[in-house]
């Protein structure tokens, strides 16, 4: 851990800079680009019923939305109020009334007539409802049915039939925290959150290579670093405050360096709303774009490493810090001989890029002084997610870009609450303060006064495909107990899914609004809980931010739905009925108790107990993680792995496909056109020399294949590195295979070989014979 404090706001130049401009014609006019007022003012008229309400939670609540941690509309980074369009989307689910009950209670095939989007729109849930095998449509239920009934339910079956899983939307700290309590106390550990489909593969790599889990740095070692590296990360578009952050940076002289497929508009300019001059004329972010095949990240890193390895021969320290490395990296020569293997010819192959390419980012970061590092999606969500990791920190030790100012790693995460999630237990692997080894264990026991199960609990993934297993088998999962989580738009292969959560006997969705998940029929049971948002919660509630702040959000006077409860308290109260001789375990007396007993369970929140107001807020690990070189490993030092090739079998003539984000909030979608490239939510994104070689033009249907499923959608020509395609999750993950996990972190396979042709030739020539010859064929385009 670090000992030097967060240095506090720096403020923005005062004169404008027309070299950053995108260009002269003001706000943009004429271009693709988001509409900010436009959609302000629709957000306004959305809150129209509810408006000082809302006013409120934006002025003196801390943002539910991504994790970049804004406390009413102030951060710790920039002075200046800070508002984005991601935070005005989400800003409805809290100021919402409750669902009309002639729509609640209609047919339940009503409402399966309605999108995720439309039910959000319905309302928030007013009380506990339930629907039994057969029955046409949900009933009301008191809280003590529902929780007796659910805990009766929960007794009767194997606790590794048991599985719990918590959301990122907006679930504060005490909330996980309890929850993770509230499981054990039950006795399973199958318990999981939201990082496994996004982020599990940073922890898990940043662990083994560095011996910690968060990110090493600040956003405000963002401003003035020498280079800042987005990989596989849009974070104007999934983080827009973070757009200020770059703003800043640029000001400050910092090479800002996009590597994607893709050659996002949203990192190329971004008209940022707070601040006049680029409100008006736009800012220039991105300096250069690497744009990599799809799975092709570590191939390029590798041969960045061997560019510096041939530079070392020709004079020793013009690209490795070897002071750095000597003293506080291990691995050195070992990852030397692997890279110094690596033939540049399949370094090409893999990567997309060529030898020339791969050297000036070399030198680009060889004479660099500083450098961050922040990914996002694009790096995690393959199969061998944490070796794409570890190669990016392979990267920082040998430039010794860490522990130190204006360097670091940075998974930027999308969920306000989902960084805490793992650090207070709701995981697996994890508990309070420490990983699921027995030294900790032993610990918490002491602390919590009770036996923690041994066994190895499943990822939310397993729990949920277990739900297909024999009825007697002991993990065949019966009970399935969600915070919100929609794995129908979510999951590869939806249909599976579907038929997976049909299987579970009892299913209890605890949620702020409906979704398609909660209509889905279940063996037995349906329940569905009202949740309070972090907003109604009495006594307040804490997140952590992607830079390990942890910021605490008050209770905000306004309109309430009646029986909506606090989550942590849902948790508490159903453990006491579980195990009702053991209830004085999980008996807190309001948020500030939890907070109370996070402080001893996790010693790096050491003074959550202390944050009671608006505005408090304190980081943990103080600036930059590892400071000095110091790591948090066996041997104190961080280490350098030899990471393999990964193989991504492409036959000729197949594509290779992975998902984008448009108009959404992780998989909620607000709008049917991305503002940045004018993509409708079925378009599919491709390289225009790649479009013409099959024939296809602009707009023209076009069908998506393997032998996963088929996408039906229209071709849209787009920046796309060639061989490559991209479509709109969640709307594409019928593509993408069921059952593969990164084998280190558990995250899902979301990328996939695929063919493409034009609707009316995949049409014509569909009969049985030709169907069957190509999906043989597409057996060979991936392992698993």
């Amino acid at each position: 851990m670090g000992k030097t404090k967060h240095s506090g706001r720096t403020k923005l130049p005062g004169r404008p800079d027309p070299k950053l401009w995108v260009s002269k014609v003001p706000f943009g006019l004429g271009r693709q680009k988001p509409h900010h007022i436009r959609d302000t003012m629709k957000v306004v008229w959305d809150n129209r019923d509810n408006l000082p309400y809302a006013y409120r939670i934006l002025t003196q609540g801390v943002c539910d939305g991504c994790a970049l941690g804004v406390s009413g509309l102030y951060d710790q980074t920039l002075t200046g109020p800070h508002l984005c369009t991601t935070r005005l989307n989400v800003l409805r689910l809290n100021t919402m009334g409750p669902i009309k009950p002639n729509v609640l209670h209609a047919d339940i095939g009503e409402l399966r007539r309605m999108d995720s989007a439309q039910l959000r729109k319905l309302g928030r849930i007013p009380y506990p409802l339930l629907r039994e095998k057969g029955d046409s449509a949900f009933r009301s239920m008191t809280w003590e049915e529902a929780l007796d009934r659910i805990a009766s339910r929960i007794r009767g079956v194997d606790p590794k039939q048991l599985a719990f899983y918590l959301t990122g939307r907006g679930i504060t700290n005490e909330s996980y925290y309890a929850a993770a309590k509230a499981a054990r106390l039950i006795g399973t550990n199958n318990i999981d959150n939201a990082s496994r489909i996004c982020h599990s593969p940073s922890k898990t790599a940043m662990k083994r290579s560095l011996g910690i889990g968060a990110s090493s740095c600040s956003y405000r070692d963002w401003i003035g670093t020498d280079v800042l590296v987005f990989w596989g990360s849009v974070a104007s578009n999934n983080q827009p405050v973070s757009t200020k952050y770059m703003y800043a940076a640029k000001r400050k002289g910092t090479k800002i360096i996009v590597i994607n497929p893709y050659r996002e508009p949203a990192m190329e300019g971004y008209w940022v709303p707070s601040i006049p001059e680029s409100a008006l004329f736009g800012t220039k972010l991105a300096d250069d774009f690497y744009q990599v095949n799809i799975g092709g990240d570590i191939a390029f890193m590798n041969g960045v490493i061997k560019h510096w390895f041939e530079m070392e021969e020709d004079r020793p320290g013009s690209a490795i810090d070897h002071a750095f490395v000597q003293a506080h990296a291990s691995g050195y020569e070992a990852l030397k001989a692997h890279v110094r293997e690596q033939e540049w010819e399949a370094l090409e192959r893999s990567s997309g890029l060529s030898r020339e390419r791969m050297a000036e980012f070399a030198n680009l970061l060889a004479g660099a002084r500083s450098g961050v590092f922040v990914w996002s999606m694009g790096l995690t969500q393959h199969r061998f997610g944490t070796d794409n990791i570890s190669q990016v920190a392979n990267l920082a030790l040998l430039r010794g870009f860490i522990g130190r100012e204006h360097c670091g790693v940075m998974p930027i995460r999308g969920h306000s609450g989902v960084q805490g999630s793992g650090e207070m237990g709701a995981d697996p692997f994890s508990l309070p303060g420490g990983d699921f080894q027995e030294e900790h264990v032993r610990r918490i026991e002491a602390l919590w006064g009770f036996e923690l199960p041994r066994w190895q609990g499943d990822i939310v993934g397993v729990s949920i495909e277990n739900a297909m297993l024999p009825n007697d088998h002991e993990r065949k999962l019966k009970v399935f107990y969600t915070s919100g989580g929609n794995f129908l738009e979510t999951m590869p292969d939806p249909d599976f899914i579907r038929r997976c959560l049909e299987n579970v006997d009892i299913r209890v969705h605890q949620d702020i609004v409906l979704n398609t998940s909660t209509l889905v029929d279940a063996k037995e049971e349906v329940w569905v809980l009202p949740a309070m948002t972090r907003y109604e919660q009495p006594g307040g509630g804490t997140s952590t931010s992607t830079e390990r702040m942890v910021y605490f959000s008050p209770e905000i006077e306004g309109p309430r739905i009646a029986e909506a409860r606090p989550e942590w308290r849902i948790y508490a109260d159903l453990a006491a009925r579980v195990r009702p001789e053991r209830r004085d375990a999980v008996a807190f007396d309001d948020a500030a108790a939890v907070r109370e007993e996070i402080a001893k369970a996790a010693p790096n929140y050491d003074g959550i107990q202390q944050l009671r107001g608006r505005g408090d807020v304190f980081q943990w690990g103080g600036a930059w993680l590892c400071e000095g070189g110091e790591f948090p490993t066996p041997d104190g030092k961080g280490r350098l792995l030899p990471i393999e090739l990964p193989e991504l079998r492409k036959p000729e003539g197949r594509y290779y496909a992975t998902t984008r984000r448009g108009k959404q909030f992780n998989s909620m979608v607000y709008g049917e056109l991305d503002p940045f490239n004018g993509a409708g939510r079925y378009d599919v994104l491709m390289n225009a020399a790649d479009a013409e070689g099959l024939g296809i033009r602009e707009g023209e249907a076009v069908v998506v294949y393997n032998r996963h499923g088929v996408f039906h959608g229209r071709l849209k020509t787009a920046a796309m590195a060639t061989g490559n395609l991209e479509l709109y999750w969640p709307e594409g993950n019928m593509l993408f295979p069921k059952g593969v996990y990164e084998p280190h972190a558990g995250i899902p396979e979301y990328n996939a070989g695929v063919v493409v042709e034009k609707a009316e030739t995949y049409h014509a020539l569909k009969d049985t014979r030709y169907a069957e010859k190509r999906i043989e064929e597409l057996d060979l385009d991936t392992p698993e």
